[in-house]
């Protein structure tokens, strides 16, 4: 069984200028395709991975001895819950969600301005994350394709803080691009379906 691209949620023109048809065009259907095309050649010669999730086959390579595999394989995994994480349609955090932020942040506002440094300060390639951490949030950062997958969090919204992500839309202003998705552009109602614990299951593919 070979993985492939899934589909975005909504049309690569719903976001306007925040986040264009363009881009989408580039990231998705050449970054996020070409990260699928290599898994696929890559675990061909894998027999103990065949038939694996994709979460299977990140875990069994976490390990580093098959870097390329797990490259390739987790950053199927990480744009495929970073799509699921926007919206073109503005939302705020509400009910339990915004009740933990309040508690772990003291407000919205205060946890988007970390995650904001947090995206902004990570040093090159990677991702920023909020992940559930026993009953509070937590804000991290991964460097280049690792994720959340790998190392037992619960991941509840990420940014992409790959150039490719926002070159084209903001060139080098990667405070713009974040702040335009955290203020604008976030699914807020994907983020709290993943405090029950199965963020990483909801971007898997079997």
């Amino acid at each position: 069984m070979s993985f492939i691209l899934p589909d975005l949620p909504y049309d690569t023109s719903a976001f306007g200028d925040l986040i264009s048809a363009e881009t989408f065009d580039y990231h998705h259907g050449k970054h996020h395709n070409a990260y699928v095309d290599k898994t696929n050649m890559l675990i061909a010669d894998v027999a103990a991975l065949s038939g694996a999730s994709l979460v299977e086959v990140i875990t069994a390579t976490k390990a580093q001895e098959n870097k390329g595999l797990f490259n390739n394989a987790a950053q199927i995994w990480n744009h495929s819950f970073y799509w699921k994480c926007l919206t073109p349609e503005q939302q705020a955090p509400t009910g339990k969600l915004k009740t933990m932020i309040d508690e772990s942040f003291g407000s919205h506002e205060d946890m988007v301005a970390k995650l904001k440094e947090e995206a902004v300060g990570h040093f090159a390639s990677g991702w920023a994350w909020l992940v559930l951490e026993g009953d509070g949030l937590k804000i991290t950062s991964l460097h280049d394709a690792d994720t959340p997958v790998a190392h037992d969090m619960s991941p509840l919204l990420t940014i992409d803080v790959w150039e490719h992500a926002y070159y084209i839309d903001y060139r080098n202003a990667r405070p713009n691009y974040v702040d335009a998705l955290l203020n604008k552009a976030i699914n807020w109602e994907f983020v709290a379906e993943n405090l029950d614990g199965n963020g990483a299951l909801r971007a898997d593919q079997n």
